[in-house]
């Protein structure tokens, strides 16, 4: 099952940048992943606690954009029964002062047959709605949270520079 969610963030590209590389560094992003994640494994089998892995990849730029990977799965003998999220959040600048937050990625249901008929029953929504959360909870630490902006990755100019005469 496909899901993704976006934010618009009323910061700049580059301190967007700052803060989302300060919050996977602090390791506060693993924080909500987990979170976020162990209230979707937690419906998925009828209010059973699991524990989670969360793995992050480094965030990254490319062509005017920052972006780090991302992968949620629950650990141990009945991990089978966890549905596991492999999903990208990316950043991309908006305007001058705005800036893109956005989450696409791909969740596999537990179980076989009997996990995909939970998904079509409950669980792709509840996914969605925790993709929403999650993506919420990114961006109002991202839009909340002072700092400077980041050397070495800047976003490319937004309109092309005016000539001089």
């Amino acid at each position: 099952m496909f899901v993704g969610e976006e934010a618009r963030l009323e910061v700049s590209f580059a301190v967007a940048w700052e803060r989302l590389a300060r919050l996977s560094e602090s390791g506060a992003l693993l924080g909500t992943s987990e979170d976020a994640y162990a209230g979707l494994a937690r419906v998925g089998v009828f209010g059973v606690s699991k524990l989670v892995r969360v793995q992050v990849r480094e965030l990254a730029c490319a062509d005017g954009s920052a972006g780090l990977a991302m992968r949620w799965e629950a650990t141990g003998a009945g991990g089978g029964l966890f549905p596991v999220l492999d999903a990208d959040l990316r950043l991309a600048p908006a305007g001058p002062e705005s800036t893109l937050l956005t989450l696409a990625g791909a969740y596999r249901p537990p179980l076989g047959s009997l996990g995909a008929a939970l998904d079509r029953a409950v669980l792709h929504r509840v996914a969605a709605a925790t993709i929403r959360s999650f993506v919420g909870q990114v961006a109002a630490q991202i839009a909340g949270q002072p700092g400077p902006a980041p050397v070495g990755c800047t976003a490319p100019p937004l309109s092309p520079p005016e000539a001089k005469a």
